[in-house]
């Protein structure tokens, strides 16, 4: 009879750690959500995932092993320095000690012209290419740069690049 008792204690015990366990991962869940939650996000071009995104350290770390030529599809989240204030047909993003210019795949959408602070995700691809005095003096004069500062650009430049074909933007970028 004593070692009835003994086991049913046992069992009673078992099964009591058992649902403290299981609220316990359910609680640790529910906060994985949240935090994955916090941020939500506007789709602007193709459906892109907020999943597997890379930093701005990882990507431009990336890009300093690229030369002219080199292709990498990647998806990764950055602060945004500038849009073209003529349509939002390209931004600059921070890259630390650089910034990348993002295009949008065969002109098929255009950021917010207010979006600079925001940090968004680019899916896409990215590369390295030497951009003419021609391409960074337009680039420049879409920007709103002084004559000055157009006139400025004498030399060609290695420039990161980044075809995007989808763009994550938080839903409060303007609060940002």
């Amino acid at each position: 009879m004593k070692n009835v008792v003994i086991l049913c204690l046992i069992a009673i015990f078992t099964v009591a750690c058992n649902q403290t366990d299981k609220k316990q991962n359910d609680e640790s869940e529910i906060e994985t959500e949240s935090i994955a939650m916090a941020t939500e996000y506007s789709s602007i071009g193709d459906e892109i995932s907020s999943e597997d995104v890379m930093t701005t350290e990882e990507i431009a770390e990336k890009y300093k092993s690229m030369k002219p030529g080199d292709t990498i599809a990647i998806t990764f989240k950055s602060k945004v320095n500038a849009v073209c204030q003529n349509k939002g047909c390209w931004m600059k993003m921070d890259m630390g000690d650089a910034e990348s210019m993002v295009k949008f795949k065969d002109y098929g959408f255009f950021m917010p012209k207010d979006l600079a602070g925001a940090e968004v995700i680019v899916g896409g691809v990215a590369f390295v290419e030497e951009m003419s005095v021609e391409d960074q003096r337009h680039f420049a004069e879409d920007a709103g740069k002084s004559k000055e500062e157009i006139a400025a650009i004498t030399e060609p430049k290695r420039t990161l690049s980044f075809i995007s074909n989808g763009v994550l933007i938080p839903e409060d970028y303007q609060n940002q």
